[in-house]
């Protein structure tokens, strides 16, 4: 171990020890080697209680000396009481009005969104297999080629319902931006055919799902996609860039049965361009479009 001559601090736990600070440019050859002879024959003598630092408090546990480096890998705590959180939206409950109401925000947030992170969490707390995995990571080995496993659906549920609060913004709608606008007139050939294939595959969804706008890695271009109850795109390696969330629960209240109205209320008014835009950029970190390019602010 080597000895750094720059305002340490040199602490012992033995009574007959004190503390004292040498500043740098006090220091001579003559005492720099005398310091470091005294610091080895006090670490020689007690090795586990001397500490040297710069202005940090030294640390209120001790390593077991034969504690191996392969006894460092990640391990869940006994007191985790909490692996993921539920994230609220970037916007107001009551910001998406009149097209979203505030009371389904509170109830779909407030009660079927919570109620996904808090079944997650207590099936995580009882499979310390699966602890320290980033949320798309757990999608993927829970998903488990297609025979999905019990934490699969909630997990999903979790990670979808994150991506469509941030797939809606107040004031959204209209057309989409710069090079975005560009790529979905090449992949389908005119935004209006792009929003009629997107609402025609939402009335085409049977039961509950999700609609997705997504860029397929393989082929190099956007595509709409479906999926049923929690499936999401990203077990496929699909990038999604945008969803939008058919299950009953998040069009009953304000639509009824009415789920045309609701796909074109929210291509009209609700959609977020803007999150779009960021994904696609993102995105083509991991895929070449060529052009158009996309640019990023």
């Amino acid at each position: 171990m080597s000895w750094s001559c720059s305002n340490y601090l040199c602490l012992s736990s033995s009574s007959s020890s004190s503390s004292s600070l040498i500043s740098s440019h006090e220091l001579t050859r003559v005492n720099s080697c005398n310091l470091s002879c005294e610091y080895k024959e006090q670490r020689r003598k007690d090795p586990i209680n001397i500490v040297a630092y710069n202005g940090l408090k030294p640390p209120s546990y001790k390593l077991d000396k034969p504690q191996k480096r392969k006894n460092h890998a990640l391990k869940k705590p006994n007191n985790i009481s909490a692996y993921y959180s539920l994230k609220p939206p970037s916007y107001k409950f009551d910001a998406l009005e009149p097209y979203m109401s505030k009371r389904t925000l509170e109830v779909h947030w407030g009660e079927h969104h919570r109620a996904y992170v808090d079944t997650l969490n207590k099936y995580l707390s009882k499979n310390d297999v699966l602890y320290g995995y980033t949320m798309d990571e757990l999608l993927k080995v829970t998903y488990n080629n297609g025979n999905p496993l019990p934490e699969f659906n909630v997990a999903a549920q979790v990670w979808n319902h994150d991506f469509f609060w941030e797939s809606m913004q107040p004031g959204g709608g209209n057309l989409p931006i710069l090079g975005l606008m560009e790529q979905i007139e090449k992949d389908f050939g005119s935004f209006a055919n792009f929003r009629q294939d997107f609402i025609e595959s939402a009335m085409s969804l049977f039961g509950s799902g999700w609609v997705w706008l997504v860029l397929k890695r393989n082929e190099k271009r956007l595509a709409i996609a479906t999926t049923t109850n929690a499936v999401t795109p990203l077990v496929w390696d699909d990038i999604p860039l945008l969803s939008l969330d058919m299950w009953e629960h998040a069009y009953y209240r304000d639509y009824k049965n009415d789920r045309v109205k609701y796909a074109n209320v929210f291509m009209d008014h609700l959609v977020s361009w803007n999150a779009v835009l960021g994904r696609m950029a993102r995105a083509q970190a991991f895929v070449n479009l060529g052009e158009p390019k996309i640019p990023v602010a």
